[in-house]
This record gives structure tokens, C-alpha cells and sequence, in this order.
């Protein structure tokens, strides 16, 4: 069934107030629309009446986010069973009799959004558990806890949207949360300027995205998904200004999804705490920007340049990243590097037209990553500090966590039968396919940029199983494993990165069926794809794995980085090619200093003196007697307005108290009566 192509074909709208609906009978049809307001609901609960409950809110949001996962379940299988799609719309309002513009309030719920659905809320359920004993002592757990639900509501709004202006709304919600959570310990200025750095980065992607939707709207004349995708596939809409329509849609992917260049927030985000990484490098943010792309694809694949610029861009950005991750000492900065480079094997399946392998790659990365992160949680949790270098020999302490985070790493590092090994696998035979047979020089440049990648992953994370796990302890007392709140959601994420590779087993495996595009092909059986291509992997997996244990474990070769000749390119990794000092002296600072000062300047020597000069030498050359009173009446008028500002500013500070709860009570309280009275009219 392909539900994208017979939306398409099906979509209509109504007059005001009138539905277009297609839906399927049972769970979907009646109960779907629960799974994004569940969280939404549970975080009011939790913000207002948490902590006044025993638990101090946590069990509102595991169970809105369980029963959310219940229902995603029963709507998957209902999917599979052939049972059809939901596809309900609203109108909003109109202008010009709806010939012009008409805004809809809707949802699409079809395999796309079912597979999602599930990987966010199972994720996300796991995280909520986790949290109950990571975060036991936090003095914010009940905010904590609040901002998780609406977190997660959030991307679930995104992923049910069938138009955009609505995903819209869910993408910036998903940035506003993350900010919170980011910041969580605002107190010290590093963790407060992580979330500020997420925070303005991600608001230059979202200027492009916004660009993006409204020159959709311009050439297409509906913010519709569908009928978007359908108008693009006709050729109703095309040339030049759908690829640059579809150009600044990427911009927005490429600030949310962390690409080159706009992926410097993303390890500065580590700051927040640990549950809050896995949440967001796993299920929710940073796949917001793969899942929107996905979602458009129709659009993106008949704007050709656009597909090659997003198969360059990431080829480039799973490189430069893998390099990175291989310098880090910070735990979770190594597992942030992992994340961007495994969120540009993504965007590059989707550069190279190989939807089906981007979709499932994102698929199975969201239980191995966030494994890896849940048990670097319990590393830090046990040695209180993040450092690899503090660590060393805890698989003797930490068994548990020991053998779920090795899973997780050679399931990241694509070794068979893991998880990781089927999806990555998928997405460079999809390379090379585009690369042979459609020609494109794009897609030779992912095929190779994908194959040094691939080693780099597996010696990275060698390199840290190494320094975490083997040689003595190095840090002060003695570790100790997690309790069960932690360890249970390690090994059934473990067993998930076991698992869910074989729904991609090639050929056979169901998961091509549930997600495909018009057009896509699915092969048969080939040699060079089935067997030569994923053996090759596996050795250069396998070997990349026993060169790091002969680096960091035998120390076969005793290498100064420091001293050598390549000291030049260790130092140069290890600023991060000095990415965030370009943007700190050549855009922050400019503007911070240079900009303002000479704002303020002009202001004060420039326009004060030219308004008060002018005004007052008409005034003296009119009426020379009263000419001084008259100055005293324009200096009133000029410096009072600034006097009356400042006045006004002195009495807004009190509002400002710096209390985040009592900011989001007060926002959310807005947006209820908002709600209230778009309900009454």
C-alpha cells in the first residue's frame, strides 16, 4: 500500500468548518489523536499539581507516555494488517473565500508517522523511567518531568501534522522545549550558554524553513504536505523555484538535524542532562529535520540540484564528525559526534534517493543510540564525571552496563547481526546504485565519505569501550552499578539493537513494504548488494575494531599526536577546526560589540543631536524669544520618550524573575485562554 500516492490522489477540502476525512475503522480511526495530546495534557498536570503528588509528577508522564505507546502499537499493527490510513482536516479559517489562502487543522497518520510514533514514545517511555532514578535528588524533578511530557507531545504534534504551518508549530515547540531541558542546570553559565547556543542556532534554520514553507505556499497555493508532494510528482509545480522552495526548506534540516555548518550546538548540548541527550539525539529534535525532508520527499526528489546539495552537505558532515568524535575524551561529546554522523548517513540516503534505507536507518539508530547514551548516564551516574579519562576497568563494577553498552557499540559500528549492520549497509549499496546506474557524482562522493565513516565509527568507539571499561580505575571511590530504573531500559534497548535489524533483512524483510514513495524500487536478490557489499562493511567494521584495540588496548605503537608530524591535524580536530571560534569572533562578537556600540553611538551623537539641532533651530529662528522654553519642551518629547522607556523597563524587570516555571505558567497559561476562546468563536 502506498498511502502517500493515494492521499494524493484523494486529498480534498472543504468550507470552513468542514472535514476532509479518510480514515481507517478501530484504534486508528477513534483514539490516534490521544497520542500527541496525552503528553501535552500530562505536562499541564504536572507543571500545576506535581509537586503536590507523592511521585512529584513523574508517574502523570509515564503513564500519558505509556498509554501513548499502547496505542501506537495497536495503530502500527493496524497499518500492517492493511486496514488503511487516517487522514482528518479541518479548516481553520479562510481569505478571499478560500480561493487564496485557507489554513487547516489537520492530521495524516500513515505508516511514516506509525513508525515514529513508535520510536518516540518507546523511547521516550524508557527515558521517563531512567529519569526516575537519574534524576531522584534534582531539585527541579517536577519541572524536569513537565518539560519531558511536553517534549515529547511536541514532536509527536510535528509528526502527525499534514500541513505546514502546523508542522511548523511542532518544530518550533520541539526548539523551545529543548532549550529548557538544554539549560536545565541554568545555574552554571556553561550549561546556560549551551541552551542559548541551541537555542539562536537553531532560529537561523528556522528563518529558512519559514522562508521555505511560504515559497511552497507561492508556487503550490496550499500549505498541504500532500498536495504538495502530488503537484511536485505531475509536474504541476517544478524548475528553479521549487529547488530553491525546497533549498530553504533544507536550510531549516540542517540547523535541527545538525549538518555541516550549523552542527556546533549539538555537542555544547551535552550540557543537559543525560536522559534529556538520549531523548533528544534518539527520537526527537534532531531526526525532526530527516523526518521532515522524508515527509517532503516528493518534493525534494524532483528538485534535483536540491538532492544533490543534500547528499553533498551530508557526505561532508558524517566525515568531519566521525573525525571528531575520535578526539573526544568527553564521554557523551563522543556520542554527540556519533549522532551527527550517523544523522548524515540519513540526510545522505535521502540525498541518493534511498527513502526506504533513511527511514530505517533512523529506525534502528534510535534504540542503539539510545542505549549508548542511557549507559553512558549510568557511567557518569556511578563515577560522577563525564571524563574518559576518569574512568577505566568498570566493566568489573558495572557488568550491566558493560554488556549493554558494547551491544550498542557494535551495533553502531555495523557489525553483524545488529541493528546497525542491516540499515548502514542499506544506505551505502543505495549510493552506489544512484552512483552507477542514475550517474549522479553526488552519490560516488557519499558512497566513499559513507565508507570512511563507517571505519572511523567502529575505531571511535573502540577507542571508548577501551578507555571506559579496560585498565585500572581511574577515578576516585569505587562505582557501583545502576539500579533497576536504569539498568532494565538498558537491556530492553539491548535487545532491540539485537532485533530490529532483521525487519530490514534484505529482500525478505517486511520494512520496505510499510515504508516506501512512488517510484522507489526494491530489488532482488544481487550478489554485489546481498553479500559482496555487507561483507565488505563487515571487514573494514571488523577491521577498523581490531586496529583500535592494538592503539588504545596492546598500545602496539607508541604514537606522540602531540609531538609528531601531524600534530598540526590533532590540534586542528581537536578545536573543532575552529568552527565555533570563526562564529564567536566573526558573527557573536561583531555583533555583540561592534554592531550595538555603533548603534548606541548613532543614537546618542547622531540622532539626538540632529532631531534636538533641527527642532530647536527652527524653533529659535521662529520664535527667538520663546526659543529656550521651546528647547525644554523638545528635549521633553525626545529624551522623555527614552525616560518613559526606561520607566516602563524598571517596572517589567520585577516580572522578570528568572523563575522558568513561573515563564511557562504564564505562557501556557496564554496559549490555554488562546484555545479557549478559538473553541468558543
Amino acid at each position: 500500500m502506498n498511502a502517500l500516492l493515494q492521499l494524493a490522489q484523494e486529498h480534498g477540502g472543504g468550507g470552513h468548518g468542514e472535514t476532509a476525512e479518510h480514515a481507517a475503522t478501530g484504534v486508528l480511526g477513534n483514539v490516534v489523536w490521544l497520542v500527541p495530546l496525552l503528553p501535552v495534557l500530562s505536562f499541564f498536570v504536572i507543571l500545576f499539581f506535581g509537586k503536590k503528588m507523592k511521585s512529584k509528577g513523574h508517574t502523570v508522564g509515564i503513564g500519558a507516555v505509556g498509554i501513548g505507546l499502547l496505542i501506537s502499537l495497536f495503530g502500527f499493527f493496524e497499518l500492517a494488517a492493511g486496514k488503511g490510513f487516517v487522514q482528518k482536516t479541518w479548516t481553520w479559517f479562510e481569505f478571499a473565500g478560500g480561493e487564496s489562502l485557507k489554513l487547516e487543522f489537520g492530521m495524516h497518520y500513515d505508516f511514516l508517522t506509525a513508525v515514529m510514533f513508535v520510536v518516540v514514545t518507546m523511547i521516550s517511555l524508557l527515558v521517563h523511567i531512567y529519569s526516575t532514578e537519574y534524576m531522584h535528588d534534582d531539585k527541579r524533578y517536577t519541572f524536569f518531568y513537565a518539560m519531558l511530557s511536553l517534549f515529547t507531545g511536541s514532536m509527536l504534534f510535528m509528526l502527525i501534522a499534514n500541513n505546514l504551518m502546523q508542522l511548523f508549530v511542532g518544530w518550533e515547540l520541539v526548539g523551545v522545549c529543548s532549550y529548557f531541558l538544554i539549560s536545565h542546570y541554568w545555574e552554571e553559565k556553561e550549561n546556560s550558554s549551551a541552551g542559548i547556543k541551541a537555542f539562536i542556532t537553531n532560529r537561523v534554520g528556522d528563518m529558512s524553513l519559514l522562508f521555505g514553507i511560504f515559497a511552497m505556499f507561492f508556487i503550490g497555493h496550499t500549505f498541504n504536505i500532500f498536495e504538495l508532494n502530488h503537484l511536485a510528482e505531475v509536474g504541476e509545480i517544478g524548475g528553479a523555484p521549487l529547488t530553491i522552495a525546497a533549498l530553504l526548506m533544507f536550510g531549516g534540516a540542517v540547523s535541527k538535524s545538525a549538518q555541516f555548518p550549523l552542527y556546533v550546538w549539538l555537542p555544547d548540548a551535552m550540557a543537559g542532562p543525560t536522559p534529556v541527550s538520549a531523548l533528544i539525539h534518539a527520537a526527537t529534535m534532531v531526526v525532526a529535520g530527516i523526518y521532515m525532508v522524508a515527509r517532503m520527499f516528493l518534493v525534494f526528489e524532483h528538485a534535483t540540484p536540491a538532492l544533490d546539495v543534500i547528499a553533498v552537505i551530508a557526505g561532508i558532515t558524517m566525515l568531519l564528525a566521525a573525525i571528531l568524535a575520535l578526539v573526544q575524551d568527553d564521554i557523551k561529546k563522543v556520542l554527540a559526534y556519533s549522532t551527527i554522523s550517523q544523522l548524515a548517513y540519513m540526510m545522505a540516503a535521502l540525498g541518493v534517493g534511498a527513502y526506504t534505507a533513511a527511514i530505517f536507518h533512523l529506525f534502528t539508530h534510535a534504540f542503539f543510540k539510545a542505549l549508548l547514551f542511557l549507559g553512558a548516564g549510568s557511567l557518569i551516574h556511578a563515577v560522577h564525571s563525564n571524563n574518559m579519562s576518569d574512568m577505566g576497568g568498570l566493566r568489573k563494577y558495572m557488568p550491566h552496563t558493560f554488556k549493554t553498552f558494547i551491544i550498542g557499540s557494535l551495533a553502531l559500528a555495523g557489525i553483524f547481526p545488529l541493528a546497525g549492520f542491516f540499515s548502514k549497509d542499506e544506505i551505502i549499496g543505495g549510493a552506489l546504485r544512484a552512483g552507477s546506474e542514475g550517474g549522479r557524482a553526488a552519490a560516488w562522493f557519499v558512497l566513499i565519505s559513507g565508507g570512511i565513516t563507517a571505519f572511523l565509527t567502529a575505531l571511535y568507539m573502540t577507542r571508548a569501550c577501551v578507555k571506559t571499561f579496560w585498565g585500572e580505575y581511574r577515578g576516585h571511590g569505587t562505582p557501583h552499578e545502576a539500579g533497576g530504573a536504569m539498568v532494565t531500559p538498558l537491556w530492553i534497548l539491548a535487545g532491540a539493537a539485537v532485533v530490529v535489524g532483521f525487519l530490514g533483512f534484505p529482500v525478505i524483510g517486511p520494512f520496505k513494504n510499510w515504508i516506501n514513495v512512488p517510484g522507489e524500487e526494491h530489488h532482488g536478490f544481487e550478489t554485489l548488494y546481498n553479500v559482496i557489499l555487507p561483507v565488505l562493511a563487515t571487514v573494514v567494521a571488523v577491521g577498523a575494531i581490531v586496529l583500535g584495540l592494538m592503539l588504545f588496548l596492546r598500545k602496539r605503537w607508541d604514537v606522540d599526536l602531540l609531538g609528531g608530524p601531524f600534530a598540526w591535524a590533532y590540534r586542528f580536530a581537536a578545536n573543532r577546526y575552529y568552527l565555533d571560534d570563526f562564529y564567536m569572533k566573526g558573527v557573536v562578537r561583531p555583533v555583540q560589540y561592534k554592531l550595538a556600540r555603533a548603534t548606541y553611538w548613532s543614537n546618542q551623537k547622531v540622532l539626538d543631536g540632529v532631531v534636538n539641532g533641527v527642532a530647536a533651530g527652527t524653533i529659535a529662528a521662529a520664535q527667538p524669544t520663546y526659543a529656550v522654553i521651546d528647547q525644554q519642551i523638545v528635549d521633553f518629547a525626545v529624551n522623555g520618550a527614552a525616560g518613559l522607556t526606561g520607566a516602563s523597563g524598571g517596572l517589567l524587570r520585577y516580572i522578570q524573575s528568572g523563575n522558568i516555571q513561573g515563564y511557562a505558567a504564564v505562557l501556557f497559561g496564554a496559549v490555554a485562554v488562546f484555545v479557549a476562546l478559538f473553541a468558543l468563536t
